[in-house]
């Protein structure tokens, strides 16, 4: 098996969105070839109301999925199909905007203090943007949760880890979505298909992606 090396790592770069929504995006803009087929990362992660509630108000989707992850607090969710719903701590919504989607997410006051989630985006091959719309809701406790010998936990929200299946399936890309938690001293490796864009976000501590643990086999871009 060929490890792969890394090739840069980002900084994110705070920014606004939507209604008033404080925020870091990893990556997106001038970097979008490098991670294709995905678009666009931002981390929402704040303890202060005023920088999240104003919310993602209605607004159109096209071709992309969109795929948010909640860490901590509450986001309630319509869209033009008339669906709506929520997804709380630990849950995801895997949305296929396809032929074109309208929909909104608007932050609740958070029950922990803190709201922390994702929204990552992801392009649709020209084959499939065109699509009928679709989406699901994939709450806390049917994600895998699948603790390793050596005591690596790894949430399985799309992908497979020891035989172990997540719940995301028959997705266009085929992608994998761990949330992976390491102990210190710690190693995980993982298997991925030849082909398929690979990045990490650490989401505290650090660590070492390059088997060499070489600090000039990348190079570093952006600030924050």
């Amino acid at each position: 098996m060929t490890t792969r090396r890394i090739s840069k790592i980002f900084k994110s770069l705070p920014t606004i969105e939507g209604a008033g929504v404080h925020l870091k995006r990893a990556f997106g803009y001038s970097q979008v070839p490098l991670f294709d087929p995905f678009l666009m990362l931002d981390d929402f992660h704040t303890s202060n109301p005023d920088e999240y509630l104003a919310g993602f108000p209605w607004h159109p989707h096209r071709g992309i999925e969109t795929i948010t992850y909640v860490l901590e607090g509450l986001v309630e969710h319509g869209d033009s199909m008339g669906n709506k719903g929520a997804i709380g701590a630990g849950d995801v919504q895997w949305m296929t905007a396809g032929s074109g989607i309208i929909h909104q997410e608007m932050p609740q006051v958070s029950p922990s203090g803190t709201m922390w989630g994702f929204q990552f985006w992801a392009n649709l091959p020209a084959s499939q943007k065109m699509m009928t719309p679709r989406y699901r809701d994939i709450k806390a406790n049917e994600i895998p949760n699948v603790t390793l010998d050596n005591g690596v936990m790894v949430k399985i929200i799309a992908g497979e880890v020891a035989g172990v299946q997540g719940p995301v399936g028959d997705i266009v890309i085929e992608p994998e979505m761990l949330d992976i938690s390491v102990p210190a001293g710690t190693l995980f490796s993982h298997s991925l298909p030849n082909g398929h864009t690979a990045f990490a976000y650490i989401l505290s501590g650090e660590g070492y992606f390059d088997d060499q643990r070489d600090a000039c086999a990348y190079e570093m871009v952006g600030h924050g």
